[in-house]
């Protein structure tokens, strides 16, 4: 029986830490010895180890600061996270080893959990799952337009840095040693744009990069009748329901809600309400055309479960998003999707077959695809066909059997080297 060791910063705080414990979940259910090791544990899950003593717990909470010191010295910087990975907390590489799995596992693992240089101390193969573009930057998470990771970065943009051998160019070189050093790294991306996006760069233009998407459980998220589902939530079931939501959807610029807000009020001659989840009521109002109910914070599957059932079109507008999990999750409970043509969530939603991809940032076409969702006389079509893409490239077990095949891929390739 394999024995998995998946590592990540959290067990289910955020996109990244949800998928990786998704995945996990689905290699337990697949028969996998997989355990899962966290800076942070939110659940009670037995199978998920988190900090034991006072010390791990207290370097666990100090960690991102700790991690960001060389950060504090660029004034110019920009809102977004830059991760360094200059630290590790408490014994992370000493637990990590001492667990002697066939295959670690690494997901997201910024903010202070392990460094660059204890990456190449891990004895056993490391399956690299990349859930943004950190793993092929010199320390940010989403890049924009700025395309440094070709060559190796410095003068960053991000870090409002006008040095060519900043922080970024450092962070980059210590990534290239530890790619070079250490040859058992197998690197995995979870869409296509993001796969060419890592093949493209410096870092990883001589590897075999890989692409499996995040895994999902469809026995969690399935479609329940629509009007039951309204009624459940108070909703009208008379009205159109429009769902938009993400972690921080309202305050964080790449999840689009400028773009949403500017797309709802061009919207005519249609009788809606909007829901939207993952933020709380702004004090100011930016569309108020239409009825909107806020759901703020929700962390349970039956909850969006049903929240997802109720919509009749889930609006996805990220400006640059790795995946989407939003649009599988809707799609899966039967919601087609609207969202821009651009990055990962072109692998999640087929142009006028189970939702509608827009020109990118052309916040008129998405209002025409909202519409032309929501009025679309093949709606039943639309949704069935957006089940069955999550079953068929989504659902948990079908990404487990990705996952197995590679790591043996992965040990085989380690025993022919060792």
């Amino acid at each position: 029986m394999l024995k998995i060791l998946v590592v990540s910063k959290y067990d289910k705080d955020g996109g990244a830490a949800i998928a990786a414990y998704r995945m996990h979940k689905s290699l337990l259910s697949s028969g996998v010895h997989s355990r899962m090791l966290v800076q942070k544990k939110v659940t009670g899950d037995y199978t998920v180890v988190g900090p034991v003593s006072i010390i791990q717990r207290l370097l666990g909470s100090i960690s991102y600061y700790i991690d960001q010191l060389p950060v504090y010295f660029y004034k110019n910087k920009s809102a977004y996270l830059f991760s360094t990975a200059w630290f590790s907390s408490g014994d992370i590489l000493r637990r990590i080893n001492k667990f002697s799995p066939d295959i670690v596992h690494l997901h997201w693992s910024c903010k202070g959990m392990i460094s660059i240089r204890d990456m190449a101390k891990i004895k056993s193969p490391v399956v690299l799952t990349m859930h943004d573009s950190w793993s092929f930057t010199g320390g940010c998470h989403i890049p924009w337009e700025c395309k440094k990771y070709l060559a190796g970065c410095g003068t960053c943009p991000e870090l409002g840095s006008t040095i060519r051998h900043d922080l970024s160019s450092r962070i980059f070189n210590r990534k290239l040693k530890l790619y070079t050093q250490k040859k058992d790294i197998t690197v995995v991306a979870v869409s296509k744009w993001l796969q060419s996006c890592a093949q493209e760069s410096a870092l990883f233009k001589r590897k075999d990069v890989q692409c499996i998407p995040n895994a999902l459980d469809t026995n969690d998220f399935f479609p329940v009748d629509k009007t039951l589902a309204k009624s459940i939530l108070n909703l009208d079931p008379k009205k159109k329901l429009i769902l938009f939501g993400a972690i921080s959807a309202i305050s964080d610029l790449n999840k689009g809600f400028e773009e949403l807000s500017t797309a709802l009020n061009q919207l005519s001659g249609i009788d809606t309400e909007i829901a939207i989840f993952g933020g709380d009521r702004p004090e100011e109002e930016r569309t108020s055309k239409y009825k909107i109910h806020y759901f703020g914070h929700l962390h349970d599957s039956i909850s969006l479960k049903i929240l997802y059932s109720a919509a009749d079109v889930m609006v996805v507008p990220s400006l640059m998003e790795a995946f989407g999990q939003t649009a599988s999750e809707s799609m899966s409970c039967g919601t087609p999707v609207v969202a821009f043509n651009t990055t990962g969530l072109r692998d999640i939603v087929d142009h006028k077959i189970n939702g509608y991809l827009a020109r990118a940032f052309d916040t008129g076409d998405l209002s025409k695809g909202i519409e032309w969702v929501l009025l679309a006389e093949n709606y039943e079509e639309l949704s069935k066909n957006a089940r069955n893409k999550a079953l068929k490239e989504f659902d948990g077990g079908v990404i487990a059997n990705k996952y197995i095949s590679l790591y043996k891929k992965c040990l085989d390739f380690s025993k022919s080297k060792g």
